[in-house]
């Protein structure tokens, strides 16, 4: 697949899965979608027009295995991952 690796940053909230939804809607060629949020949610499912996918905390792992990543998570945390 060439796809892309994506992460959102902020998934849960509604810019994030706004997001989501235009990646869909827009055919936006994706190889994998990661979705992260505080600790508080990780590990919940949510289901996305590509599937039920499992929330993961951020991490500089993530960030390194993805090949674009979206924020929507507030200004001083999405600050502090963009440099990541």
């Amino acid at each position: 697949m060439n796809g892309k690796n994506i992460a959102i940053a902020g998934a849960t909230g509604a810019v994030g899965q706004e997001m989501i939804n235009c990646l869909y809607l827009t055919k936006f060629p994706v190889k994998r979608l990661r979705l992260l949020a505080s600790e508080r949610s990780a590990g919940k499912s949510v289901k996305t027009p590509f599937g039920v996918i499992k929330i993961e905390p951020m991490s500089e792992k993530v960030f390194k295995e993805s090949d674009i990543a979206l924020f929507s998570c507030g200004s001083d945390l999405s600050k502090e991952w963009r440099e990541r």
